[in-house]
């Protein structure tokens, strides 16, 4: 008998334990981007509920170099995504059925831009959808924005490479950087600090250019 209250204890607390952890399991919210015709040509944007998240891209195949002669990598780097956008994205993905609904609009010929999925998964609820362009204009804009945190992260690895190999582009390269934030095109700029806290420590690196990194990063992106 003891035996038999001893398993049931076990098979208890056990139990538990899986209900503990399945009500604990953070959400996440996934981006996935693909088009080969541009470089990146994909990358993945993974984002907990808490914030904190990783960006991965890859370049295409023997992908060129760029106006600049920079050549495309594939780049990994841990992101933390910042209000208001982190609520936004997970009050969408739990207001659109956890992504499972359908994204695409079929019945509208648009130019391709790009094959998007965003994907939920969480102790709520899991789904997905796939779209290229969608009447949905919740979709639309976290779609919008999560391409803008790419732009912005991918930025920060090009300013690396100039930083090292080119420096007298830098200016070039953070007043167009500048002109994306002002314009919504590049987002979550806190995720590049530390290139930017690189280049404003180089007085080696022209002071116009060391402005506009100090601009971006106090967040008026301003222009010098």
């Amino acid at each position: 008998m003891r035996k038999i209250f001893a398993w049931l204890a076990f098979f208890g607390l056990a139990g538990s334990a899986l209900i503990v952890g399945a009500q604990s399991k953070t959400a996440r919210i996934r981006f996935v981007f693909d088009n080969p015709n541009l470089q990146p040509a994909s990358y993945v944007i993974d984002i907990g509920e808490d914030g904190t998240g990783h960006f991965k891209s890859q370049p295409g195949n023997a992908p060129p170099p760029d106006a600049e002669g920079v050549m495309p990598q594939p780049f990994s780097s841990d992101i933390k995504i910042e209000e208001p956008l982190r609520s936004l994205l997970f009050k969408t993905a739990r207001s659109h059925n956890y992504f499972n609904v359908a994204c695409e609009s079929t019945k509208v010929k648009v130019a391709f831009t790009g094959k998007k999925a965003l994907q939920y998964a969480g102790s709520d609820g899991d789904g997905a959808c796939t779209f290229n362009w969608s009447r949905d204009q919740q979709i639309m804009k976290i779609s919008d924005d999560l391409i803008a945190v790419a732009f912005t992260l991918e930025e920060g690895r090009r300013l690396t490479v100039e930083h090292e190999h080119s420096r007298l582009s830098l200016d070039a390269e953070l007043e167009s950087l500048q002109d994306a934030v002002k314009a919504g095109r590049a987002q979550q700029v806190q995720n590049i600090a530390p290139q930017l806290q690189a280049i404003i420590a180089d007085e080696q690196v022209m002071e116009r250019a060391r402005s506009r990194a100090r601009q971006l990063l106090g967040g008026s992106g301003g222009a010098g």
